[in-house]
């Protein structure tokens, strides 16, 4: 997968493209556990898996408390389902296994992410709002009401 400076677009041996997403994974329950050490390991291991693993290009992340968000370009033969799930198994598990003594409290079984995420397309008319509002992730105080 090389990308075209001119012409904004990826191309591989048989395609053209410019695929963007945005996903979201939430933390089981909502605990808010993503914060410091736990927070930049996570962001470590997000480059890794998706960029190393998937050839992703990450575009824009960040984390507010009980989420990550990610802005990503990937090929045409990625398969969305099975990159997230990936995605979730492989952070969970280091996740868990470096921050044992912290997620205790929060988790007694093994998880970590929510059995559910979120994912969409973002075109290039709407690619600037969402890195503005990952960007913005993490600056609101966290309450839990």
């Amino acid at each position: 997968m090389t990308f075209d400076e001119d012409e904004g677009y990826y191309r591989n041996r048989h395609s053209v493209y410019l695929l963007q997403y945005h996903l979201v994974v939430v933390t089981k329950y909502r605990h808010p556990v993503i914060r410091g050490s736990l927070r930049d390991r996570l962001l470590e291991l997000s480059h890794r898996v998706l960029e190393e693993k998937w050839k992703c290009h990450i575009s824009a992340m960040n984390t507010d408390g009980d989420h990550i968000h990610i802005l990503f370009e990937t090929s045409p033969q990625t398969q969305l389902s099975v990159l997230a799930n990936n995605y979730k198994t492989v952070t969970s598990r280091y996740l868990r296994k470096e921050f044992e003594k912290e997620l205790r409290p929060y988790y007694w079984k093994p998880y970590f992410w929510s059995d559910s995420y979120f994912i969409c397309t973002v075109s290039d008319r709407t690619e600037e709002m969402v890195k503005r509002y990952i960007e913005n992730q993490g600056k609101r105080k966290y309450s839990r009401g």
